[in-house]
């Protein structure tokens, strides 16, 4: 799927021109072995780590946090800020990784020697290199953070919820 959006920005000489994700599947299978299939996996799999992270661990947190500072009650404002800060951090956690599974699924076949050499080649484009696309990123994580979130809380509100002892 990457490569499919990226494809329309290489000069039509180099484009793939996959007819949709199936054929893509299998003509990098054919073309590139089976390994290519693999490109960026190590780096989404510690995105997706990270994003539990900052999700699920940070919004418990920062709602505790905000309650405990006395300006707040546990209703659906302290929910939608508690899960958009945790969006943040969500988002602050992965988009270093986010860039590098790009630039990884992205790559010409040998282009990287490996997870090191990539990381290397990002940082000589200085901090922010790693943060390439995170108001984009931000804009599509966070919505859908608070909605989680939100939703959770009401569904414990309105269906039960016990308290551990």
């Amino acid at each position: 799927n990457v490569r499919m959006q990226n494809d329309i920005k290489l000069p039509p000489e180099k484009r793939r021109n996959y007819k949709h994700a199936i054929d893509g599947l299998f003509r990098v299978y054919r073309e590139e072995g089976v390994t290519r299939l693999f490109a960026g996996a190590t780096t989404a799999t510690s995105r997706a780590v990270f994003m539990t992270i900052g999700q699920l661990s940070f919004y418990d947190q920062v709602k505790l946090t905000l309650l405990a500072s006395g300006y707040f009650e546990d209703n659906p404002t302290l929910h939608f800020l508690s899960s958009l800060t945790a969006g943040a951090v969500a988002t602050t956690l992965t988009q270093p990784l986010d860039v590098l599974k790009t630039r990884a699924m992205n790559a010409k076949p040998g282009e990287f020697k490996g997870t090191m050499d990539l990381i290397l080649y990002t940082a000589k484009l200085g901090p922010l290199g790693f943060f390439k696309g995170y108001v984009p990123a931000f804009v599509r994580l966070a919505p859908h953070t608070i909605l989680t979130f939100v939703f959770l809380e009401q569904l414990r509100d309105n269906f039960g919820f016990v308290q551990a002892k």
